[in-house]
């Protein structure tokens, strides 16, 4: 599908500043540090729980557990996604009891965040998951909030929000692009 780009929504120094301000919220709004674990969803939510992580470790000055989770076994639109699925593996800390954030690039329709509860469930009984975006672009077809945050975009039906992560893309920056009919 071609695209069009529109607009740079964030550049490298703003997303940076946006996951540092993320972590100074998460602590304050974290009870009980000790119980807590990020968990990235693939793809790009996992270098986002990564670098939190290591934000969250500068303020506590201790280690936070991250994890990893793949839900595209979990997806309810697998059908029509691939014949057959290529799935990666989740590499998730204990969940039990613990305070679980989940990280995410971009919350749109609330599918991959129900995708990926699914998948932690199936691990065990959190305490409570909580939901962390880089960017709201709202459109919800599922009951689902993010707890934290970055920035929110309101967007068209065609326009798609691209993050762009140097780990994935060798490049950094968020873009607001258009789909071309």
């Amino acid at each position: 599908m071609p695209v069009v780009e529109k607009a740079q929504l964030m550049s490298a120094t703003e997303i940076d500043r946006t996951l540092q301000r993320l972590a100074h919220e998460i602590v304050e709004r974290t009870p009980d540090l000790d119980q807590l674990v990020l968990v990235g969803i693939r793809r790009r939510g996992v270098p986002l729980a990564q670098r939190l992580a290591h934000n969250i470790e500068t303020i506590l000055h201790r280690p936070v557990p991250v994890g990893s989770v793949d839900i595209t076994l979990y997806r309810d639109d697998l059908s029509t996604v691939a014949p057959q699925p290529v799935v990666q593996s989740s590499d998730i800390p204990t969940v039990d009891d613990r305070d679980i954030i989940l990280i995410d690039d971009v919350l749109y329709t609330g599918r991959t965040t129900r995708a990926a509860m699914n998948g932690l469930f199936d691990l065990g009984r959190p305490r409570r998951v909580r939901l962390c975006v880089l960017i709201d672009r709202g459109h919800r077809e599922l009951p689902i909030e993010a707890s934290f945050t970055g920035r929110n975009v309101q967007t068209g039906s065609s326009e798609i929000i691209e993050v762009r992560l140097r780990e994935i893309d060798n490049e950094e920056r968020v873009m607001l692009v258009d789909r071309v009919p």
